[in-house]
């Protein structure tokens, strides 16, 4: 088959003129015609980690599948809840995995290893790494402190798409589509009473893209809320007013608010260190029940207008159903692309398409910061015009988001050349 040259690159950033920095390259993903492992001499483990993620199951078949047969790789174990409790690792049973064990999982949701969320024995879980003589497996600082002959690959996976460097994270175009269930559920029952609203909350703790997504594809929402753009309830120009006028207009309407939207205004200090999950992760609390509450309690108030309001949450029906046909494609991609690279001898990587090209990206680039909706740029400004709301903006606050992104990361002059 087609070979990838070792010095293929790919580049983070179109450079635009000569004088622009050279910017950041990765190596492109894909197979090499230099292997280092022998195929006999392979141990690989698999383990999911996190939350569900529609497309997992089809990762670890396509992972399985792609070891077996492009490689003869036939010593691949699944572990199960690895970083979850460390007992479960040490003590768990290991399943051998063929192609004929995996061959229908990709059409379950969820994942068929389990997943917990939670800290971990990492010198612990190497230890038992090195015992076993697992060679290919995702706890990369320790393993590196060894010298130990162990390739890790990560695979990333978050169904809010807020991975930086890649073009899309798996699982994101499932959640959309499943997205617009509730958002086409939520325009049924807003439509069929009078004065109704129908309010969808969806996934996306630090960003909006399902919503924005899914509001551009569902074209029945009037109002899409994101946490990167600020909005406010009552005065001039806020959600309480803009409602109002949907409703006289319309004699419904459909707000969709995202997770992570709107956290400044609830009642008591939810984004603190004191109140975090087992990922570390600030919890929140439930904005959509909150903001429902406060538009029924907003309406109560006024005599002369009474709501019908229905609030849906689809969050973990969204996760947990099999991947559509667009990710289920996209994950074989990144199975192929992270079994070549785990093959020919690279470690501490994780791998997706940067500008179209599969690549192998270090693991330290995924984690520096959080991909977010950018709203001064025309994708927002599409969803904008699609539910004609306001932007919930001062015209002092645009100019000074303006320029914050001006100077943020993503400016050409801030790129460093690797």
């Amino acid at each position: 088959q087609y070979f990838v040259d070792v010095d293929d690159i790919v580049a983070e950033k179109i450079v635009v003129s000569k004088e622009s920095l050279r910017g950041t390259h990765f190596r492109r993903a894909g197979p090499r015609q230099k292997v280092y492992f022998e195929s006999d001499e392979v141990h690989a483990c698999i383990v999911t980690c996190g939350g569900l993620c529609p497309g997992l199951n089809t990762m670890i078949r396509e992972i399985v599948c792609g070891l077996y047969h492009m490689y003869g790789v036939t010593g691949v174990l699944g572990i199960e809840r690895l970083i979850g409790r460390i007992q479960r690792f040490l003590c768990s049973k290991h399943n051998p995995l063929t192609p004929k064990v995996v061959n229908d999982i990709h059409k379950r949701g969820g994942t068929i290893f389990g997943t917990l969320r939670g800290g971990h024995d990492t010198s612990k879980i190497v230890d038992s790494i090195q015992d076993r003589g697992i060679n290919q497996v995702l706890i990369f600082e320790e393993i590196r402190r060894r010298g130990l002959k162990v390739a890790v690959v990560g695979i990333p996976k978050i169904i809010d798409n807020d991975i930086p460097v890649i073009d899309k994270s798996f699982g994101f175009d499932t959640a959309v589509e499943e997205a617009q269930r509730a958002i086409s559920a939520a325009h049924v029952e807003s439509e069929s009473t009078e004065n109704g609203i129908g309010v969808v909350k969806l996934m996306g703790r630090h960003s909006g893209f399902i919503a924005m997504y899914a509001t551009l594809a569902s074209r029945d929402v009037d109002c899409s809320l994101i946490p990167e753009s600020p909005f406010y309830l009552e005065g001039p120009g806020g959600l309480f007013e803009y409602i109002e006028k949907r409703l006289n207009e319309n004699g419904h309407m459909v707000i969709v608010v995202t997770e992570g939207a709107g956290q400044e205004l609830l009642s008591g200090n939810t984004c603190t260190m004191d109140n975090i999950d087992a990922s570390g992760n600030k919890q929140l609390q439930d904005v959509g029940f909150w903001i429902s509450q406060k538009i029924k309690d907003h309406f109560s108030k006024k005599q002369k207008l009474t709501i019908n309001l229905k609030y849906i949450d689809p969050t973990y029906m969204i996760c947990a159903v099999p991947s559509n046909a667009s990710d289920n494609v996209y994950c074989t991609l990144l199975a192929h692309s992270a079994i070549h690279g785990a093959m020919a001898g690279y470690t501490g990587f994780t791998v997706g398409p940067v500008n179209g090209k599969h690549s192998c990206i270090p693991f330290q680039r995924i984690t520096e910061r959080q991909n977010k909706v950018v709203i001064t740029d025309r994708m927002w400004a599409r969803c904008l015009s699609s539910t004609n709301q306001p932007s919930f903006f001062s015209p002092k606050q645009l100019f000074e988001k303006i320029g914050d992104e001006k100077h943020g990361d993503n400016h050409v002059e801030d790129l460093a050349i690797k």
